[in-house]
């Protein structure tokens, strides 16, 4: 009997088919979060709603996709890679848009402006943290071929080699991070201790972004060391 269920039918081709399909829901929902902060800044609320929205929904539609891949992911798996490891980059992937959601309802809940001066670091942060994601998604993109080339020879030096550079744009946004919260604290006196605590909370979520991006990637660089 043939199955109608669109997960079943992608893991008869491929397990990864679907990791591969969530991760591009993953990045879409963060591809959104540059467009809410330029909204912010411009003080439109009308646009950061509808930019909010459609975090809120790519967010849900990549947890109902995780949450129908745990549910028809095979209990073994006849290839080289552990059902386990699988769920965690899943885990790792679905954490992201967690945090593009998180970013965007503390925005719209606390009606938070940008302090001055924090404007063009600010979207500079988050559009490199896009990047990481945009990378880790090209990362994802080479689980098939990995697995054709067994985790091994040109295909696995090349993943080491974008994860390496996965690591290196992620650096970035560490220190963009620290130059961000720096700001913010050399202007502490001049705002409510409320709105800095916030406003600390902000940038540590959108480095998140790019954090949880970096995890994807060593998860991965794991798989080929095995």
């Amino acid at each position: 009997m043939r199955t109608t269920n669109p997960i079943a039918s992608l893991l008869g081709s491929s397990p990864f088919k679907p990791m591969q399909a969530h991760m591009r829901i993953v990045q879409e929902c963060v591809a959104e979060v540059p467009g809410l902060f330029d909204a912010l800044i411009a003080g439109d609320k009308d646009k950061m709603t509808a930019q909010k929205d459609v975090i809120f929904a790519k967010e849900h539609e990549a947890d109902a996709l995780k949450n129908d891949l745990r549910a028809h992911l095979p209990k073994s798996l006849f290839m080289p890679v552990d059902r386990r490891d699988l769920l965690e980059i899943l885990e790792l992937q679905d954490t992201i848009a967690n945090t593009a959601q998180d970013i965007a309802g503390l925005l719209m809940e606390r009606d938070m402006s940008v302090p001055q001066g924090m404007a063009e670091p600010l979207s500079a942060m988050v559009q490199r943290c896009v990047e990481t994601n945009t990378q880790a998604a090209t990362i994802i993109e080479e689980l098939d071929e990995l697995i054709e080339m067994g985790f091994r020879g040109k295909e696995a030096s090349k993943v080491e080699e974008m994860t390496a550079e996965l690591n290196k744009i992620e650096d970035e946004t560490d220190q963009m991070g620290i130059d961000l919260s720096r700001t913010l604290f050399s202007k502490e006196d001049e705002m409510k201790p409320v709105s800095v605590m916030f406003w600390y909370q902000m940038i540590q979520w959108i480095g998140d972004l790019a954090d949880y991006a970096e995890k994807v990637g060593d998860r991965m660089r794991l798989l080929i060391a095995r």
